[in-house]
């Protein structure tokens, strides 16, 4: 049953982000351009990140779960309503997800 579940899981393709997932850049995906303009290569193109979406992925590093990577956010936004930072990284996460820019 173990296999089946694993097997199920690799063939979904879309896993499931929580708390303990560690977002990092998917196979073929890394940084590009200059330190003032970065980008993200990606196999079928680049994509321009800036402001928070800059900051939360390079904290998706594999070292940082995202409940980590929240916790961190939360610190630099104390102004932020609760729970507000989580949902909005969350769907940025999954957003990139989908374009097989992030793994977790």
């Amino acid at each position: 049953m173990m296999a089946m579940e694993a097997e199920k899981h690799v063939e979904g393709s879309r896993a499931e982000l929580t708390d303990v997932s560690v977002p990092k850049f998917a196979a073929g995906c890394r940084w590009g351009g200059t330190t003032e303009a970065p980008v993200v290569l990606f196999p079928e193109g680049a994509i321009r990140v800036e402001g928070t979406g800059r900051i939360i992925l390079e904290l998706c590093d594999g070292h940082f779960s995202l409940a980590e990577i929240v916790q961190k956010l939360e610190a630099q936004f104390t102004l932020a309503p609760k729970g507000k930072i989580r949902a909005e990284v969350q769907v940025f996460l999954e957003q990139l997800h989908a374009k097989r820019i992030i793994d977790y």
